[in-house]
C-alpha cells in the first residue's frame, strides 16, 4: 500500500487533518506519518524530520508527500537529497491540497491504488470546490463530452430510520469522494432540483425521509462504478449502525410554560448562571475592518482557514475524550459535525462572499444561516432539526474568526447553567466542578445533550419552560435530576431538604461502594445477582472493582463491526477470553451477534427493508449465515473449556428459531467437546417471547430480558423517534406483565434476568425483583447502588408493590404507587 506523509508548519493542523482523513476509511488503516512544526508549538519544516517520515512508511508501493506552504516544499525537496538513490525513486513530492488532497490520498491508497493514481487524485481533492465556485481545476477530471441524455442513472430506496440525514449523507459523500465521475441527487419522491452529490448541506436539503426514492445520475469515466457504490451503500442501509446512531435530536418549539423533565440523575442547590453564549450566527453584526489591507480576500481566506482548522482540532478532541464515556453511537454525533467543515456548498458560499469583499466571519455566517435555514423549512421534523447542528458548528467557526474578546466563553462562575438548550460541543465541555447541574428550556431526555451530561456526572432537567430564561442571575434554584423537581427561589425549609436528600445520597454511594463487593442480599434472605454490562476488557476490570457478580451482558458484534471480513474463531476466542481474564475468571454471558437490519455488516449483504428493526437481525440474521453462527459458537465453546461462560441468542421469536439454534451448538460441542457449566440462554425482546415462555423455558437455562426493545416492541413507539419517544416507558404496565409472564412461564424450570436500562433504575430494581426476577445487569457504575437498593427491601413487600404496580393504567400511576410505598 502506498505510504504518505504529511509535511506543515502546524503540528496541530497536521495531526488534525490526518486524524479527519483517516475517518474515511474505517477498518483500512493507511501507513501515514506526520513531519510537521518544530515542536509542539513551534511553526516550521524540518527536512531531516520529513526524510525520517518518509522512511516510516516507505516500501515496495512507494510514498506520496502533501505539503501545505511554499517553505514546506522546500524543506521537502532537501529531505529528498538525504534518501539513497532507490529510496528517492519511490517518492513524488504532490501539488495537493494538505486537507482535501489529504483525504483523497487515504481513499485512494486505502483501495489498493499505485502511487501515481493516489497523487492525482490527491490533486483532484479541489474539484468539488473549484467546480462550485467555477475555478479552474488544477489537475482536471476527464472531460465528459456526452450530453445531458446519456447520463447513467439508478434509483434506491431510502431506508435509515430518520431519512437522509447527516451522518449517512456524510458516509456517501466518502463513498464517491474518490470515483472519478460527476454524480448528482435529486429526491425522486417529491420531485426535487438536482445537487452535487459532494455537498452535505445540498444532500440534507433534498429532505430525503426513509422510504423515500433517491434517484442518481452520474457521468464521467467511472460514472457505473459510482452508481454501483451509490446501490451498495444504500442496501447497507447507509451505515448506520443502529437507532441510536441516528437519534434525533428535538425541534425547538416556542412555549412558554414548561414540565420539566428528569434528563441526568443528582440534586444540586446553587445560583442560576445565564451562559454568555458569545458569538452566535443569529447574533452577529458585522462590523468594518480596522485595517483595509486585513480585508483583503486573500486575507479573509487564510483566517477562515485557520478558523476552521481550530474548529475541526476541538471537535476531534472532545469526539477522543468522550470515545470511553459514552456509547461510540452517541459520540458519532461529532462525526456530522466535522463533515460540515468540509461541505462544498458551505464552503463555496462562504468563499464567494469573500471575494465579493465580505469579511470573513460575514461570509461565514451568511452562509451557514442559509443552509440552516434551508433545513429548517422541512417538513420533516428529524431533518428540520439537523438545522441545529449547521447553527451549532457555525457558532464555533465564528468564535475562531472573531477577536477573543467577542468571543469570551461562559458560565465559569460556578452554578447550575441555565440555557435555552445544550448542542452535544457544549454539553460535552462542561466541567462538573464548576457546573454540577443544567437547567434547559428545551429538550429531551434523550437527546445527545442530556445523554453526554449523564456520561459527565452533571445533573440535569430538560423541557422546563422558556421562564427560566427569564430568572436572573444568581437566582437559587433546587432541582433533583432524578425525578424532575425544580423549585425556584426555594425556602429555606426546601433547601435544607434538598440539601439533605444530597448529603443522604453522598453517604449512600460512599456506603454502597464500599460494600459493592458483598452479596445483594433483601431483608428477608433473598439473594438478586447484580452483574454488569460490559463489552471491552477495560469496562469488564471496572465492573469486577464495582462489585458485580457476573457479566451479564457482552455485546459481541463489537468484534464484527467496522471491518471488512469477519473474524476468525481464534480471534473472537482470544478476544472473549481476555475480557473473562480482566474479569478474574467468573461467569461471563456471551450474547450471539445482534447485527442486521439497523445494524448491517458490509460482508454480509442484505436487502433493504422498510422496517429494519422488524427485519432480519440477530438469530434470525445467524440462522441464514449459519457460517458466521457457526463460527462464533465454536470459539464461545472453546471458551467455555477454560472459563465459566453462559451464552445467550439475541431476538428470538419462535420455538423453531431456538432449537434450531440448540442444533447448531450441539453439533459445535460434539466437534470441539461439551464444556462443564456452559449455560444457554435467550433474549427476551419481543413479546411474542415473553408470551410464549413457558413453551421456550424447557430448552433454556435462563431468560434475559432486554427491556430497550420489549418496551419499544410493545408500545410500537421506537425509542430513537423523539416524536413518540415518550410513549416508550418502561414503568408502563405492558411492559410489566410481559416482565411477569416470562417469569410465569419459567418457573421452575429457568432464571429470568434483566439487562436493559431499566434494570439501572433505582425504582425498577424492587420492582423487578417483585416481580420475580432473579438477576440484573447493569452499567458497571450502577452496580454497588442497585446492590445497596436490593438489600433495604423485603421480598414480601416488594412482591405486594409490584402487584400494585400491574393493577395501574399508566406508567405515572406505577410511579405513583412506587413513590406511595417509598
Amino acid at each position: 500500500m502506498v505510504g504518505i506523509v504529511v509535511v506543515s508548519h502546524s503540528r496541530a493542523l497536521a495531526r488534525a487533518a490526518v486524524e479527519l482523513a483517516q475517518e474515511m476509511t474505517p477498518g483500512r488503516p493507511v501507513p501515514v506519518a506526520v513531519a510537521a512544526g518544530l515542536d509542539e508549538n513551534t511553526l516550521g519544516t524540518d527536512a531531516v524530520a520529513i526524510a525520517g517520515a518518509i522512511g516510516e512508511v516507505d516500501g515496495d508501493a512507494g510514498v506520496v508527500v502533501l505539503m501545505d506552504l511554499g517553505s514546506a516544499v522546500l524543506s521537502a525537496e532537501m529531505a529528498l537529497e538525504f534518501l539513497e538513490d532507490e529510496a528517492r525513486g519511490r517518492v513524488l513530492l504532490c501539488s495537493a491540497p494538505l486537507v482535501e488532497g489529504l483525504v483523497a490520498a487515504v481513499v485512494t491508497a486505502a483501495g489498493g491504488a499505485g502511487r501515481a493514481e493516489v497523487a492525482a487524485e490527491a490533486r483532484n481533492g479541489l474539484a468539488g470546490k473549484q467546480s462550485q465556485l467555477d475555478d479552474t481545476v488544477a489537475d482536471p477530471l476527464p472531460v465528459v463530452s456526452e450530453p445531458a441524455a446519456q447520463w447513467s442513472t439508478a434509483r434506491v430506496r431510502v431506508t435509515p430510520a430518520h431519512g437522509l440525514h447527516a451522518r449517512p449523507a456524510a458516509r456517501l459523500v466518502a463513498e464517491l469522494r474518490a470515483v472519478a465521475a460527476t454524480v448528482e441527487l435529486r429526491n425522486a419522491t417529491t420531485d426535487s432540483a438536482w445537487v452535487s452529490a459532494a455537498s452535505l448541506s445540498g444532500i440534507t436539503t433534498l429532505g430525503l425521509r426513509s422510504g423515500h426514492d433517491m434517484e442518481a445520475r452520474a457521468t464521467g469515466e467511472q460514472a457505473r462504478s459510482a452508481l454501483a457504490r451509490l446501490t451498495a451503500l444504500a442496501g447497507r442501509n447507509f451505515d448506520e449502525t443502529s437507532s441510536a446512531a441516528v437519534r434525533p435530536e428535538p425541534v425547538n418549539t416556542v412555549s412558554t410554560v414548561g414540565t420539566p423533565l428528569p434528563a441526568a440523575p443528582g440534586i444540586a442547590v446553587g445560583p442560576v448562571r445565564h451562559a454568555n453564549p458569545g458569538p452566535t450566527l443569529a447574533s452577529y453584526t458585522p462590523s468594518p475592518p480596522e485595517n483595509v489591507q486585513k480585508h483583503s480576500p486573500q486575507l479573509q481566506k487564510q483566517a477562515l482557514e485557520a478558523a476552521l482548522a481550530a474548529t475541526r482540532i476541538q471537535i476531534v478532541e472532545l469526539r477522543e475524550r468522550l470515545a470511553h464515556q459514552v456509547p461510540a453511537d452517541e459520540a458519532a454525533i461529532f462525526d456530522a459535525h466535522l463533515a460540515l467543515l468540509d461541505d462544498p456548498a458551505l464552503l463555496g458560499t462562504t468563499l464567494t462572499g469573500i471575494e465579493a469583499g465580505q469579511l470573513a466571519a460575514q461570509a461565514w455566517v451568511s452562509a451557514a444561516l442559509q443552509a440552516a435555514e434551508q433545513l429548517e423549512r422541512l417538513d420533516d421534523e428529524y431533518l428540520a432539526a439537523r438545522g441545529a447542528d449547521v447553527r451549532a458548528v457555525g457558532d464555533q467557526v465564528l468564535a475562531e474568526l472573531l477577536p477573543p474578546s467577542a468571543a469570551t466563553q461562559n458560565h465559569s462562575a460556578p452554578g447550575i447553567l441555565v440555557v435555552e438548550d445544550l448542542t452535544p460541543g457544549q454539553a460535552a465541555a462542561l466541567d462538573p466542578d464548576v457546573t454540577p447541574a443544567v437547567i434547559t428550556a428545551y429538550g429531551s431526555p434523550s437527546g445527545h445533550a442530556a445523554i453526554l451530561t449523564r456520561a459527565r456526572g452533571i445533573a440535569a432537567i430538560v423541557a422546563a419552560g422558556t421562564d427560566v430564561l427569564d430568572l436572573p442571575d444568581g437566582t437559587t434554584v433546587a432541582l433533583d435530576g432524578t425525578t424532575g423537581e425544580l423549585v425556584i427561589s426555594p425556602s429555606p425549609e426546601v433547601v435544607a431538604d434538598f440539601t439533605a436528600r444530597a448529603e443522604t445520597a453522598r453517604v449512600a454511594g460512599e456506603s454502597a461502594l464500599r460494600s459493592a463487593h458483598q452479596p445483594a442480599l433483601t431483608r428477608d434472605g433473598f439473594r438478586i445477582l447484580v452483574g454488569a454490562n460490559a463489552s471491552t476488557p477495560a469496562e469488564a476490570t471496572a465492573a469486577r472493582a464495582m462489585g458485580a457478580d457476573l457479566i451479564g451482558l457482552v455485546r459481541t458484534e463489537f468484534l464484527f463491526l467496522g471491518r471488512e471480513t469477519a473474524p476468525g474463531v481464534d480471534e473472537q476466542e482470544s478476544a472473549y477470553l481476555d475480557l473473562a481474564d480482566a474479569f478474574g475468571g467468573e461467569r461471563i454471558t456471551l450474547r450471539t451477534l445482534d447485527v442486521g437490519g439497523d445494524k448491517p455488516l458490509s460482508y454480509v449483504p442484505l436487502p433493504a427493508e422498510a422496517n429494519p428493526f422488524l427485519g432480519t437481525r440477530g438469530l434470525r440474521l445467524g440462522l441464514r449465515r449459519t457460517d458466521l453462527l457457526t463460527d462464533q459458537l465454536r470459539a464461545i465453546v472453546r471458551t467455555a473449556r477454560q472459563t465459566p461462560v453462559s451464552v445467550m441468542f439475541p431476538m428470538v421469536s419462535t420455538l423453531d428459531e431456538l432449537l434450531t439454534a440448540r442444533r447448531l451448538l450441539n453439533d459445535v460441542m460434539a466437534g470441539e467437546g461439551t464444556p462443564l457449566g456452559l449455560q444457554v440462554g435467550i433474549m427476551v425482546e419481543v413479546p411474542a417471547a415473553a408470551l410464549k415462555s413457558a413453551a421456550l423455558a424447557p430448552y433454556v437455562d435462563f431468560f434475559s430480558i432486554g427491556t430497550n426493545d420489549l418496551t419499544q416492541y410493545t408500545l410500537a413507539a421506537e425509542r430513537g423517534n423523539e416524536a413518540v419517544a415518550a410513549l416508550g416507558d418502561p414503568f408502563d404496565p405492558a411492559v410489566l406483565h410481559l416482565v411477569r409472564a416470562t417469569v410465569n412461564g419459567a418457573a421452575g424450570q429457568a432464571e429470568v434476568a434483566v439487562c436493559g436500562e431499566f434494570a439501572a433504575d433505582v425504582r425498577a430494581g424492587a420492582l423487578l425483583a417483585g416481580l420475580g426476577v432473579t438477576e440484573l445487569s447493569v452499567n458497571p457504575r450502577s452496580v454497588p447502588q442497585i446492590k445497596q437498593t436490593i438489600r433495604q427491601q423485603d421480598l414480601g413487600e416488594v412482591r405486594e408493590s409490584a402487584a400494585q404496580a400491574l393493577l395501574s393504567a399508566s406508567a405515572q400511576e406505577v410511579r405513583e404507587s412506587l413513590r406511595r410505598r417509598s
